[in-house]
């Protein structure tokens, strides 16, 4: 009898029910207790759908108040002791306050570092290790879940970090991460012990850093850490997703687990090694749903798959998503207004659990059992290959031809620049924003009554020129050089231009969580991607109507687009990629001629496309790059090309980041203090680059000092001819008081720094 479970289920809620208590009691307006109670009824409701599901066992501690990474800081003591001081001379700290500070910072301490969860667009908070660090565990809160669980239903699932990746996952100061390891590994091994106490059978342990390239050293981690769990402990279910790991068999079946979970839709051909080569005790975790991406599964293809398995296996069989589900919206049951044909080609968490249950089902009463529900897979299936709104045949013409466009820009950047320079007159250290302003109230207000049609479209336009015009005038007041024009008509930096595509359609409530309370909600490309209009031109041009300062277009590039969407999967990526570049091209011709000297085309989610593992480096940047080259390759050399990534390390891909040959290229650096700067400043990357001099993501305000320390340490790196000063992303999220201030700060920056090294050169030459 094959098993089924879940490896964890989404966070947030069906309408982000999560989100909005979080806002809330960061806003003071509700308790830690009332916080809490939604988390308890969140939980209890995810429980329900997996029982309904027919599941032996619920998955527990898959939840987070912010981060699944901090809890397991928080879990085992890795707090940054620049947190222990209590803020404005309080005594009684709430614990929440406390654990949010580590995310959001607070007034006097900046948060910890974020970054992307492997190639995902979920971001992790990094946990700080010095040699200061202890391991110190306080599993109250995480038993607490498990209490809960346990009253809901007696075969509970706990889900814990492994400690390897938990190490490997951090950031090190002054210490060498793995001499923390025995510590943290007997902690564990004191977690486990609670756990059997607590009669569970089962924990997922999850190990996701076997995905990665990993040398000797990492791997005999693993033996070392694995050795305390050998007594005295529950069953161990080793889980690995994102790649194939048969590479490290040797290495994972000495230790003392006893089964491992293997995603078989990123490596389907993985399984038939492992069936041969586990101790004959180990269950098999076979992800055979996709729990990244939206589209139904195959399922009589997928019990094909699994057939000869499921007879050597038996009962060591465990049927599950490829990954946890929280990379997936919570139900298509809210989606009443989608296209009825295209919506039967889709399913999100829900509706894999119910998949999961068809071919538990299949496989352990017969396929006759499930007859109905394997029709329907088929006839949707059949469906979708054979939709004529698929594939459009212009669209894949104009890709045939795409090698007769030339990806390159006519001139160097050293002729680019001296023309740039001329045209846009700019000071040194020239100032701008990465492209939001705070989406205020009443901008939501008026996006969702043009959406009720309780306004007219006339009415909606002026009211978001009032919001540019606003934006604009508020830009000329803070003296910024390179101006933008806010963004107010904008919902989401990958939806906005998906709803002008053709190939895209959009869900009311696909919302997946990308940190904290910040939720996205990918748009899904189902077909051929072009562009039938103008996008952003009407607005930009409205707003550089309004100042005489350079109006600088904001466009989301063709690899964000791609990553940050739920992608088709019956065409290679790469030729997805380039459709949206060249729609993207299109709408970069269209600015230029209506004026605007400077476009930013943002890729934030370059990086995050990165396989995992190196082997396949090569032939990704080869294309990514390509399409950011390709979209860009139309402007003029007089067109100032800027390009925008954040929270990401890109040390290791600085080639294909300089051969994009953006004219400016800003980032995220504040968190890390400009760490991120010096592997551009040892590259010597040849072109404009803005570091980011302060975090959008904390309420905190940055003073002049510190935002100076940051420029000079980054005119240390980079000529100071070369560089623009800058937020570190948008500012979509912050709201206009504290915007002003911060912007207001960053501009004194930059003039005390002019005025100090004119000074110096006066000095100089006399």
């Amino acid at each position: 009898m094959a098993t089924a479970h879940i490896l964890g289920y989404p966070r947030v809620g069906e309408k982000r029910e999560l989100k909005f208590a979080l806002e809330s009691y960061w806003r003071n307006e509700t308790t830690a207790e009332a916080l809490q109670g939604v988390a308890e009824q969140l939980r209890a409701k995810h429980w329900k759908k997996q029982q309904a599901a027919g599941l032996p066992f619920v998955t527990s501690n898959d939840f987070s108040l912010y981060d699944h990474v901090l809890d397991h800081a928080v879990l085992f003591g890795i707090t940054p002791a620049r947190f222990n001081k209590k803020p404005f001379g309080e005594s009684n700290v709430p614990p929440e306050s406390t654990y949010f500070a580590f995310a959001r910072g607070n007034l006097e301490q900046p948060a910890m570092d974020m970054t992307k969860w492997f190639d995902t667009n979920y971001h992790y908070i990094v946990p700080e290790l010095n040699a200061d660090t202890t391991i110190n565990i306080n599993a109250h809160d995480f038993l607490i879940q498990i209490d809960e669980a346990q009253r809901f239903n007696a075969s509970v699932k706990p889900v814990l970090l492994g400690p390897v990746s938990l190490l490997y996952l951090s950031k090190s100061k002054d210490v060498n991460k793995l001499d923390l390891l025995e510590p943290l590994a007997q902690q564990y091994a004191h977690l486990l012990r609670e756990l059997q106490h607590k009669k569970i059978e089962w924990v997922q342990i999850d190990e996701p850093i076997l995905a990665l390239d990993l040398d000797e050293t990492w791997l005999k981690a693993f033996t070392k850490a694995y050795a305390y769990f050998r007594t005295l402990r529950p069953k161990l279910l080793l889980t690995t997703y994102f790649a194939n790991v048969a590479r490290y068999q040797t290495s994972i079946i000495e230790l003392a687990v006893d089964g491992i979970h293997l995603d078989l839709v990123r490596a389907p051909e993985q399984l038939a090694s492992w069936v041969n080569a586990v101790p004959a005790h180990w269950v098999i975790s076979a992800g055979v749903i996709d729990g990244r991406n939206i589209w139904r599964n195959d399922l009589e293809k997928t019990l094909d798959y699994l057939a000869p398995w499921a007879k050597r296996l038996g009962e060591r069989l465990w049927l599950a998503p490829s990954c946890s589900l929280l990379h997936v919206p919570a139900t298509l049951s809210h989606e009443v207004n989608m296209d009825t044909e295209i919506k039967s080609w889709l399913a999100y968490a829900d509706e894999k659990l119910l998949e999961l249950q068809v071919l538990t089902h299949a496989i352990n009463k017969g396929v006759e059992f499930v007859a109905d529900e394997l029709s329907a897979s088929r006839l949707a299936i059949q469906s979708r290959n054979n939709s004529k709104r698929v594939n459009v045949d212009a669209v894949k013409q104009r890709l045939s031809d795409v090698d007769t466009v030339s990806a390159e820009r006519v001139s160097a950047f050293a002729q680019r620049a001296t023309i740039q320079k001329s045209r846009l007159n700019l000071p040194l250290l020239p100032t701008t924003t990465i492209g939001s302003f705070p989406q205020t109230a009443d901008i939501r207000n008026s996006r969702a009554a043009f959406k009720k049609g309780d306004i007219d479209e006339q009415t909606y336009n002026a009211q978001i020129k009032s919001h540019i015009e606003f934006a604009v005038k508020q830009q000329e007041l803070l003296g910024l050089d390179v101006l933008v024009h806010g963004e107010a008509e904008r919902n989401d930096m990958v939806e906005y231009f998906g709803e002008q595509l053709s190939g895209y359609i959009f869900s009311q409530n696909g919302w997946v969580q990308s940190y904290g309370s910040r939720c996205v909600k990918p748009p899904v490309i189902y077909g051929d991607v072009s562009r039938p209009k103008a996008m952003t031109v009407e607005a930009t041009a409205y707003a550089q109507t309004l100042t005489k300062l350079p109006m600088k277009g904001m466009l989301t590039g063709p690899i964000t687009m791609l990553q940050w969407s739920f992608v088709r999967d019956d065409q290679a990526r790469e030729a997805t990629a380039l459709q949206l570049a060249l729609a993207i091209r299109d709408e970069v011709d269209d600015l230029q001629k209506a004026g605007i000297a400077v476009i930013q085309i943002d890729e934030p989610a370059l990086r995050e496309g990165l396989p995992l593992q190196k082997s396949a480096w090569a032939d990704y940047l080869a294309w990514a790059v390509r399409a950011f080259k390709l979209s860009a390759s139309v402007a003029d050399d007089s067109t100032q090309i800027h390009t925008h990534m954040c929270y990401a390390e890109f040390n290791d891909i600085l080639p294909a980041i300089a051969a994009m040959d953006a004219d400016v290229i800003t980032i995220e650096t504040s968190r890390s203090a400009m760490e991120l700067l010096d592997g551009f400043g040892e590259f010597k990357y040849p072109n404009d680059i803005g570091p980011g001099v302060y975090d959008i993501h904390s309420p905190r305000i940055p003073s002049v000092e510190a935002m100076e320390k940051l420029m000079r340490r980054a005119i240390e790196v980079v000529p100071v001819e070369r560089l623009w000063i800058n937020p570190d992303c948008g500012l979509k999220t912050r709201g206009w008081k504290e915007t002003n201030q911060a912007l207001k700060n960053m501009v004194t920056v930059a003039k005390n720094l002019r005025e100090q090294l004119q000074n110096n050169q006066r000095s100089t030459l006399s």
